[in-house]
């Protein structure tokens, strides 16, 4: 199924979507239950809608996300299509795309950078400090000098 297959009021919605936006959420009260409430934009190849996503449906996903909605609902609201799980659907993180750039400063930046301008995160010690643990090869905490290595009488 694609966007442009929707239709309000209709279940059983299974789409892969690209997560373009997802917008601040909105807390609220209601018979003394607290809830969140967000929407994002979603697209694929044939069009875009909003998606409404509810409590800890909205931690699960970000933009550049590539999602699966399974058994969703389509409902229309002031003339517009929206999608959600509904009751019984589910949202499934396919993967992150590559991020694209949201500012005019990020496009620049990225286009200003030579292949050579790579930047490694680690905390591996062995990358830091090749001397680092350097022993004798095995795993017990030895160096493999003799003189330190404890004998039990």
């Amino acid at each position: 199924m694609e966007i442009k297959d929707l239709k309000p009021n209709t279940g059983k919605v299974d789409l892969v979507l690209h997560v373009v936006e997802v917008d601040k959420p909105r807390a609220f009260e209601k018979f003394g239950k607290k809830s969140k409430v967000c929407n994002a934009t979603v697209k694929d190849e044939s069009g875009e809608v909003k998606m409404t996503l509810w409590n800890e449906e909205i931690e699960l996903i970000k933009p550049g996300d590539k999602i699966h909605l399974q058994n969703g609902w389509c409902a229309q609201y002031k003339d517009e299509l929206q999608v959600s799980c509904g009751k019984f659907g589910k949202i499934e993180v396919l993967g992150a795309e590559k991020a694209v750039p949201t500012t005019v400063s990020e496009t620049k930046l990225k286009k200003s950078r030579s292949p050579a301008d790579k930047t490694v995160f680690t905390n591996d010690p062995k990358m830091l400090n090749p001397m680092a643990n350097e022993g004798d090869g095995d795993d017990d905490d030895s160096d493999g000098d003799p003189e330190e290595e404890e004998f039990e009488e």
